[in-house]
């Protein structure tokens, strides 16, 4: 809106156009980590719907495409490593964009935990199946996991993208290789139903609103490409398409390991098993040493996820830093490798800190429960306000062809109505820990916000009537 917020063109920026096209389709595949997401996720979608998981996946599916098409289009005007916080201000309000911005950064901080727990179980399951339900072993080998992805990420893009490629590409390779051997399985426990897609199979509203907060947790993760839009060639278009391809392979993969795992497995291998779920479907359809091969795939994934995850929190907080609605230190850069230097520091310090707090809470699965949902929660708070963003910012276009009313109105609309609705609904039926990590960490981000605009930081400062109508013809003009 203003001059003083644009992107500056200086040595202490990120390192501009490095990743294309296909670098954008992995980013986005890696974080969203189907086999991580599978591994973690699972359990907890069976336990919430039952047999229900694929229409949850489905339903919510449909909507986080209209949140993608969203991003695509906010995406083409401005680059910004802050993303959604920066274009929401634009549309809606400086304290709706301050509070998208807050609400990555905390889902980012707790998934952590979330993350290092499928980790450290899978890789201490290799050797015993006591150690992977452990939660001090556990907690202690996700750490020193989580570690090795911070110096990773610190190198810089480049390599972080060359090393996705690489184990994203192998996990995928794993993962369809499963996919394959779980579908065609003669001992199934279950014969595949078309009931499985079906809204009845949810018992009412509860059920659905239980199911598809956690299908939200699956699909999270893709917007990666839209932080990593100014070290992107063509930034204001790529990500957006990258971001597409992405959603939609893992969406395929999700429906696809849903239905195979409703068809191999019991009730109780699945609810026994809340961090583990794809090794024991590896051994159900390749007993012995080939079934630990899916095993390979959740570590890749994990490890996917934990870099994109890092690029996400830490280049959010580098374009708060920048705007000073944080401290402005987290603007900082390193000289050579051009990444967000203080900002990693931060999220490394705060992270370990919460592997150390989760020992309180209580069992393996009672925490990812807790933090898959309310991660939940914080997702549908950042992208319901992306997707009603482009709604308002592209109004005057909507109108002018079917294509425009689809995919910049429609859709967007109803995927942010839909993660509304999802918030709204779900508050109710989540325990006191779920809403206390949720809410709290939400309401935490406005201590900062105020300070900052109590200081009359230019970010909160609404602009003229006049310079928000140029904004939006300069939407207009880069369509």
């Amino acid at each position: 809106m203003t001059e003083t917020l644009e992107v500056p063109e200086s040595d202490q920026g990120l390192r501009a156009g490095v990743l294309g096209l296909f670098d954008s389709v992995i980013m986005g595949i890696a974080g969203v980590a189907p086999g991580y997401s599978i591994a973690a996720s699972t359990a907890i979608l069976f336990g919430a719907v039952l047999l229900g998981g694929a229409a949850a996946l489905l339903y919510c599916g449909i909507a986080m495409f209209g949140i993608v098409f969203a991003f695509s289009y906010l995406g083409r005007v401005e680059s910004n490593a802050g993303a959604s916080y920066s274009w929401v201000r634009r549309a809606l309000h400086p304290v709706l964009g301050y509070l998208s911005g807050w609400a990555l950064i905390v889902s980012a901080l707790i998934f952590m935990v979330a993350a290092t727990f499928p980790a450290g179980s899978v890789i201490l399951g290799l050797f015993s199946n006591g150690a992977a339900n452990n939660k001090v072993e556990v907690t202690l080998v996700g750490a020193v996991f989580f570690l090795l992805m911070v110096g990773a990420v610190a190198a810089g893009v480049t390599i972080t993208v060359t090393v996705q490629i690489v184990m994203s590409c192998i996990e995928l390779l794993l993962l369809l290789l499963f996919a394959v051997l779980a579908i065609f399985h003669g001992n199934h426990v279950h014969t595949f139903s078309w009931h499985w897609f079906s809204p009845s199979i949810f018992h009412g509203q509860k059920g659905f609103v239980a199911g598809a907060l956690v299908a939200a947790f699956y699909y999270w993760g893709w917007d990666v490409t839209a932080n990593l839009n100014e070290e992107t060639k063509n930034a204001k278009k790529t990500p957006g398409l990258g971001a597409m391809i992405g959603i939609v392979i893992v969406f395929l993969l999700f429906e696809v390991f849903t239905i195979a795992t409703n068809m191999v497995l019991t009730s109780h291998q699945i609810i026994n098993n809340p961090a583990d779920v794809l090794s024991v479907l590896g051994q159900q359809v390749w007993h012995g040493a080939g079934g630990k091969f899916i095993v390979l795939a959740v570590i890749l994934s994990t490890v996917a996820t934990l870099e994109t995850t890092l690029i996400q929190v830490t280049r959010t907080m580098f374009a708060m830093g920048r705007d000073h609605t944080l401290p402005k230190a987290l603007g900082t850069v390193h000289p050579v490798r051009k990444t967000p230097l203080v900002a990693t520091a931060v999220v490394t310090v705060i992270s370990l800190l919460l592997f150390v707090g989760s020992q309180s809470i209580g069992s393996i699965g009672t925490i990812m429960t807790d933090a898959i949902n309310a991660i939940g929660l914080q997702i549908c708070i950042y992208y319901s306000l992306a997707g009603l963003a482009v709604v308002v910012l592209y109004r005057r276009q909507l109108l002018k062809s079917p294509s425009n009313f689809v995919f910049m109105g429609l859709w967007p609309f109803v995927g942010a109505v839909f993660m509304a609705y999802l918030f709204v609904e779900a508050i109710p039926q989540l325990n006191a820990e779920t809403l206390w990590v949720g809410l709290g960490a939400m309401a935490l981000g406005l201590i900062p916000m105020f300070y900052y605009w109590a200081h009359k930081n230019p970010y909160f400062k609404m602009a003229p009537k006049e310079d928000r109508h140029a904004v939006l013809l300069e939407f207009e003009q880069n369509l």
